[in-house]
This record gives C-alpha cells, sequence and structure tokens, in this order.
C-alpha cells in the first residue's frame, strides 16, 4: 500500500495540481489585496469616504450596545453583524480571479490553435469511374484502367 501511495504522490499529475493549488492560493492572496487595498480605497472615497471592509448593519447589540466604530470593534463587543461590505470585496475579488482565469485560458486556447498540426496531407484520392481508392500521383485507375487528368 506505501509502495502504491508513494506512485500515486509522485506521478506527474498529482505534482502539477499540488504547484497549481499553491500559486492558485498566492494569486488569491494578491487579488485579495488588489481589490481591499487599491480598488476600493478609491472607491470608497468617490462614494463619501465609506470604508467598505466596515460597511455592515448590526442585526443584535453586543455588550456594551452600539454604535460601533468599526466591524472589529461590533465583533469585540459580541454584536451580531451582517457583513456587507466583506461580502462585496469577495464578490470584486471573484470577479477579477475569474477575468484573469477566463483571459489566460483564452490565450493558451489560441496558442493551442497556432501550434496544432496542420490537416495531413491526402495520398490517395477516388477514381471518377469506378470509385476506388487509388495513389493521388495515379494517371491510370488500377481497377478499372480508366484515364486520370
Amino acid at each position: 500500500m506505501l509502495k502504491e501511495f508513494k506512485e500515486f504522490a509522485l506521478r506527474g499529475n498529482v505534482i502539477d495540481m499540488a504547484v497549481g493549488i499553491i500559486i492558485g492560493a498566492a494569486f488569491g492572496a494578491m487579488v485579495n489585496s488588489l481589490v481591499v487595498d487599491v480598488i476600493m480605497p478609491p472607491i470608497g472615497l468617490w462614494l463619501g469616504k465609506v470604508d467598505f471592509s466596515n460597511f455592515y448593519l448590526v442585526l443584535k447589540e453586543g455588550t456594551p450596545a452600539g454604535p460601533y466604530a468599526s466591524l472589529k470593534a461590533a465583533k469585540d463587543a459580541g454584536a451580531v453583524t451582517w457583513n456587507i461590505g466583506v461580502f462585496l470585496n469577495t464578490i470584486i475579488s471573484f470577479l477579477i480571479v475569474a477575468l484573469a482565469i477566463f483571459l489566460i485560458i483564452r490565450q493558451i486556447n489560441k496558442l493551442r490553435r497556432q501550434v496544432e498540426a496542420p490537416a495531413a496531407v491526402p495520398t490517395t484520392k477516388n477514381c471518377p469511374y469506378c470509385f476506388s481508392s487509388i495513389h493521388f500521383q495515379a494517371t491510370r485507375c488500377p481497377y478499372c484502367t480508366s484515364s486520370l487528368s
């Protein structure tokens, strides 16, 4: 069983998958930082100095009762919150990741179409009289002896 597991773990597909997962996690962290640190602050400033990560609704007051200065303060007080801003950040992160993956796959498909081998040149043709398959350079059909032009 150990030998089988070793063969499974060292196959190229499993290692490629592990590398993909690691790169995907790093890419996800990078996109999350892009959304939270680069995209959302100007949007929040444009909408009147709103910090989307602190955009939430209090469903149940904590102790002490609100209002709370931030989402962290509300959570520390034990308040039950509806974190709309965090959800918006997550949606924007997802859309950016989906767009990036779409663009990458699109480029890979373009490269794949360019690399694909051209169609093989046919080596045979059909005789127009007896419909037998003959060599493409033949000038006379070996089956019906018709002259081919």
